[in-house]
């Protein structure tokens, strides 16, 4: 099979598109297979010319961390969960996360997703559940990755800037179903960087790798029921 991937060797190089050959293995994961790419001496093009390694991030390898996100055949997926059987045809195309700045191949720069969670203080402070407080729908929200799936397919999303997806209304949710003091600015924030530029495309509980209910979380927030 051919395994043909945009490449940047450096933040400032310009990106460009290189195609290995792969001999297939229908339980290798994409994760998988890049990594046996990697680990040949002397890595190879499909025309036989030298290759540098393929940089890309990983973690836990078991869908668990975010980290290996990136777009495979157009569709942005963890690459550890994504097998080589379940893809169509004979060439498997990767590409960075395009929301994202690209720092070295399949690498990017999301650093946005903290910084804005940090801008608006949506951090948990109090661990006192108010008595109306959803267990279920809170351990759902709570298992968001920060993987950025979710805003790299999200139509509203462009730089972070003012609109921050749904990873943001999904800890906003958590943030507001606990008594304390952060309730009412929370609320704010949600008002001002997600319900305000949110379309409910809803593209992003398609693409997310814990199947986070997210629309219950947005509609639990716009009740204010919580």
């Amino acid at each position: 099979m051919k395994v043909r991937i945009l490449r940047k060797q450096s933040p400032t190089a310009e990106p460009y598109w290189q195609e290995f050959l792969y001999e297939k293995k229908d339980n290798r994961t994409v994760a998988g297979m890049l990594d046996e790419l990697n680990y040949k001496d002397n890595l190879k093009d499909i025309n036989g010319n030298p290759a540098p390694g393929i940089q890309w991030e990983c973690s836990c390898l078991q869908g668990m961390c975010g980290g290996c996100a990136m777009v495979i055949n157009g569709k942005p997926a963890l690459a550890c969960e994504t097998f080589l059987r379940d893809l169509k045809g004979d060439t498997v195309t990767i590409e960075p996360l395009k929301k994202f700045f690209t720092v070295a191949d399949l690498v990017v720069d999301r650093s946005v997703i903290s910084e804005n969670l940090k801008k608006v203080n949506a951090c948990i402070e109090e661990y006192k559940l108010s008595d109306k407080a959803d267990h279920e729908q809170m351990y759902s929200a709570a298992k968001c990755l920060k993987c950025g799936l979710c805003l790299e397919v999200c139509p509203n999303y462009k730089d972070g800037r003012n609109f921050f997806g749904a990873l943001f209304a999904n800890d906003c949710y958590l943030i507001a179903s606990r008594s304390g003091t952060q309730k009412e600015e929370i609320m704010e924030s949600y008002d001002s960087h997600f319900a305000k530029g949110c379309s409910k495309s809803l593209s992003c509980e398609d693409v997310c790798p814990m199947k986070i209910p997210t629309l219950a979380s947005i509609a639990r927030m716009n009740r204010r029921k919580l």
